[in-house]
């Protein structure tokens, strides 16, 4: 079973990408993104492609414009995941077949994704819209939406964001941290799958 998890490796160096993307994958998060401003992100790209092959998805965070596009997509990239919401960036995304995350904060934003193309939105950072800011955006949303929350949610308070509606979430430091050993990164994917496995309403 796929989970609606999705693993953010910033920092990632293309020398540690594929035993971390590895280590993730074995606790059972399939999606692994590669933040732009990372160091030399289109390599690692390019490994955990090579290597996960379709075991999982990959693909880049942080993509602000469509020349990034694609050059994600020129890497292997499956998805592009933004922080913010530019309707040139989905586009330019789907035109190349691979799914758009963008970030978004309001209905406007929300809207607009959707109108170009998104395939799920990320609500970012989750921290500063808070549960009752999410479900006042998803009760507005159409049916079927997919909504992540990414920022300020983890183990502590996967329960609690789950019941009120949210559908996944994007995990960074909580996940990996520039520097961590395959190990240790495997360690945390461990936990926060079981807590976000427990945290089913």
């Amino acid at each position: 079973m796929t989970l609606p998890l999705i693993g953010i490796l910033r920092g990632i160096t293309p020398e540690q990408a594929v035993a971390v993307g590895e280590a993730a994958l074995a606790a059972g998060i399939t999606t692994l993104e590669v933040p732009l401003n990372s160091p030399q992100p289109f390599d690692s790209i390019a490994r955990l492609r090579e290597a996960l092959g379709e075991r999982a998805l990959v693909g880049a965070g942080t993509v602000l414009s469509p020349a990034q596009v694609h050059d994600v997509h020129a890497a292997g990239g499956q998805l592009v995941v933004s922080p913010n919401c530019r309707p040139a960036v989905i586009e330019a995304t789907r035109r190349l077949d691979m799914q758009s995350w963008p970030g978004v904060v309001t209905p406007s934003e929300a809207f607009d994704a959707l109108d170009a193309g998104a395939n799920g939105l990320k609500l970012f950072p989750a921290v500063q819209v808070g549960i009752a800011g999410m479900q006042a955006l998803r009760a507005v949303l159409p049916v079927g939406t997919r909504l992540y929350a990414v920022g300020g949610i983890g183990v502590d308070n996967f329960a609690a964001w789950r019941a009120a509606g949210v559908d996944g979430a994007g995990l960074g430091s909580a996940l990996y941290r520039p520097g961590q050993a395959a190990g240790q990164v495997g360690e945390q994917a461990r936990t926060l799958v079981a807590a976000w496995q427990a945290a089913a309403s």
